[in-house]
């Protein structure tokens, strides 16, 4: 498929109604806003030049709101992490560019939306797409994806982790 149709039907997908949220006063990136384009972007691993096309504008929109809670840096986190799945085709050349810019303002958001964020999902999602805005695919997925019992599960074996640290609560 060719880079214009492809641009196209990312352009399609996310940015109409995501552009006029963006414009509302005080305006975020959230749930009802996410649930817009994940469907679109992401089914069960499988991924496209589409899905890839569409995370520089998800970015650039994004980037247009006041906040952004773990739904878009959990997206993005999602396609970057599921693109490397052997299943899924490799990242198009001519998207390198804009690909690697996009995920320069990732970091550059995730580190913004960090000063905000307070639930544990949202600090978790934001962390994991700082981890993997810095080529740290392993790390970010981790963190991005594994759950309480999976941290405290891989914490508890090596270290007896409840035994030897305080809780923070």
């Amino acid at each position: 498929m060719r880079l214009d149709v492809l641009t196209r039907r990312a352009a399609a997908i996310t940015q109409p109604r995501l552009s006029q949220r963006a414009s509302s006063p005080g305006g975020s990136y959230n749930d009802s806003t996410s649930s817009m384009v994940r469907g679109e972007l992401h089914h069960r691993g499988d991924l496209g030049d589409a899905s890839y096309a569409a995370v520089p504008h998800l970015v650039r929109i994004a980037g247009a709101f006041s906040a952004r809670d773990w739904n878009f840096h959990g997206l993005v986190s999602t396609i970057e992490v599921e693109r490397h799945r052997l299943a899924n085709p490799q990242l198009p050349d001519w998207l390198g560019v804009d690909s690697g810019a996009a995920w320069s303002r990732v970091r550059d958001l995730a580190l913004a939306d960090l000063r905000r964020a307070k639930d544990p999902l949202t600090v978790r999602a934001i962390l994991g797409a700082a981890a993997l805005a810095k080529r740290q695919r392993k790390l970010g997925a981790w963190i991005a994806f594994a759950d309480e019992s999976e941290s405290d599960e891989a914490l508890e074996a090596p270290s007896a982790w409840s035994e030897a640290h305080r809780s923070l609560e």
